[in-house]
């Protein structure tokens, strides 16, 4: 039976690699966090330069409370989010 996972799109203002630098710590730290509690189980930066970043939890819910807590929305740093179900077909 294939797993539901949650991946959550973010798309970031044009100027992200310079308007993150006050923020990146918290960020940072509140991405560990969902990492160590088992809700996320993968994220990083899309893009070349960084435009946006892609992140995969175990629940919607845990997704929500991310955004809702991530000091990256609350500066205007992310321009667009958004949360849609992954289905694993393949892989671990």
């Amino acid at each position: 039976m294939p797993d539901q996972l949650w991946v959550l799109k973010y798309q970031y203002v044009a100027d992200i690699l310079e308007r993150r630098v006050p923020l990146r710590e918290e960020h940072l730290a509140l991405l560990r966090t969902a990492y160590e509690a088992g809700d996320v189980i993968r994220a990083g930066g899309t893009g070349d330069p960084v435009t946006g970043a892609l992140f995969v939890f175990r629940t919607r819910e845990a997704a929500e409370k991310y955004v809702d807590a991530d000091p990256y929305g609350e500066a205007g740093l992310v321009v667009r989010h958004r949360i849609e179900p992954w289905t694993l077909v393949i892989g671990d």
